[in-house]
């Protein structure tokens, strides 16, 4: 049984207590979902997490905000039950972010169908040259008339190839570096898009290289106002960096729980592992790495639900500190469970291999060390 102990924190207020129990619910119920079909599979979680409910905190309507603290809670429930989940859930989220931040009512309609569960979205940033480095997109949009025309490359995109719409960033030459960029609202029918190639990693999940040959957009698909591409990307990050933490936390309060059911039943040298004192001491660490995160998340959580502009500090802390504390908390429920430990289709070894990839997305570790620097230098 997970610890939901945190939910008493005074960072939580009854809501998210409540959504922790409705979703704890939900999942009991519907996961961990079929992987054999990955794109099957995406496309049949986002319909039932539509469905149930849960996708219409993953964005905001006109005059809403969105819960940090619901969307962090959401991320680490359904990461511990099943990473997939997780994943489809939180593209819809960050796939719209743009248009829940910025959009206009027309933009929003898409909105609509993503919170519904009706449509899937997918965040276009990443280019072969300009991963960490946004201001040095080299997509370019040129204006004609009352169309841009796209012309450029994509790649490491999230639901690339089985996304309806694609919020894609563009170098639209107001300015140098950041401030040249823009943001679009793309349909994946669009003439001119293509799927380049389809990328497969260690924890299969849709992924894809996209390509854009001289691709019409209208103006009014830009995102806010021509040049805002960075600061529309940065808001989104600054939302969404610290769920990425709490998806961390789940697959390390899982690894936890699978860890103490193995060290009270299996036994070595005629007693169980769990009185072993080198034993304990690795559950020791585990335990207060996963607290330590647990607090780390929360807290920018809720600074920025208060109103906080920004929670860049807040935010990378708890990525930072989340993902790389649930890689070693993972590592050691492998060591922990031995052979069974690298037995393919294993609950520790398929985290083992999910936890890797959020060390990287939305900000690699070492770059969140470089934020962090930058904005404790600069206080």
């Amino acid at each position: 049984m997970a610890d939901t102990s945190f939910l008493s924190w005074p960072f939580f207020e009854e809501k998210h207590r409540e959504l922790a129990e409705r979703l704890e619910n939900w999942c009991g119920e519907n996961l961990p979902a079929d992987h054999g079909d990955v794109d099957a599979a995406c496309r049949g979680l986002v319909a039932a997490l539509g469905e149930a409910g849960f996708l219409k905190l993953s964005g905001a309507e006109e005059g809403e905000k969105l819960d940090v603290r619901s969307l962090c809670i959401l991320r680490e429930t359904l990461a511990r039950h099943d990473g997939l989940a997780d994943f489809a859930f939180a593209m819809q989220g960050l796939g719209m972010g743009a248009v829940s931040l910025f959009g206009t009512p027309e933009q929003r309609e898409w909105l609509k169908k993503t919170r519904a569960g009706e449509a899937i979205s997918a965040f276009a940033l990443t280019e072969p040259a300009s991963g960490s480095d946004v201001a040095n997109i080299t997509t370019e949009a040129r204006r004609d008339g009352n169309h841009f025309v796209l012309d450029g490359e994509k790649t490491w995109i999230s639901n690339g190839g089985i996304a309806d719409v694609y919020v894609v960033f563009a170098r639209t030459g107001e300015g140098p570096g950041a401030k040249g960029l823009s943001a679009f609202l793309v349909p994946a029918d669009t003439p001119g898009f293509e799927i380049a190639e389809r990328l497969e990693v260690i924890a299969p999940h849709p992924l894809a290289r996209l390509k854009f040959n001289d691709m019409r957009l209208p103006a009014d698909t830009m995102i806010g106002e021509p040049g805002a591409g960075f600061r529309i990307a940065m808001s989104v990050l600054d939302i969404f960096r610290a769920t990425v933490g709490a998806a961390a936390l789940g697959f390390a309060r899982r690894a936890l729980e699978e860890s103490l059911k193995r060290a009270r039943e299996r036994e070595l040298f005629g007693a169980p592992l769990a009185e072993l004192q080198m034993v304990q001491g690795h559950i020791a660490d585990m335990a207060l790495g996963v607290d330590a995160a647990a607090l780390l998340i929360y807290r920018a959580a809720w600074t920025k639900d208060m109103g906080a502009a920004r929670v860049t500090r807040e935010a990378s802390m708890a990525k930072l500190y989340a993902t790389e504390t649930a890689q070693q908390v993972i590592d050691q429920a492998v060591q922990l469970h031995g052979g069974d430990g690298v037995r393919k289709g294993t609950i520790v070894e398929s985290l083992y291999r999910e936890i890797r990839a959020l060390r990287i997305y939305e900000g690699a570790s070492d770059v969140q060390k470089i934020v962090i620097a930058r904005q404790a230098l600069g206080s």
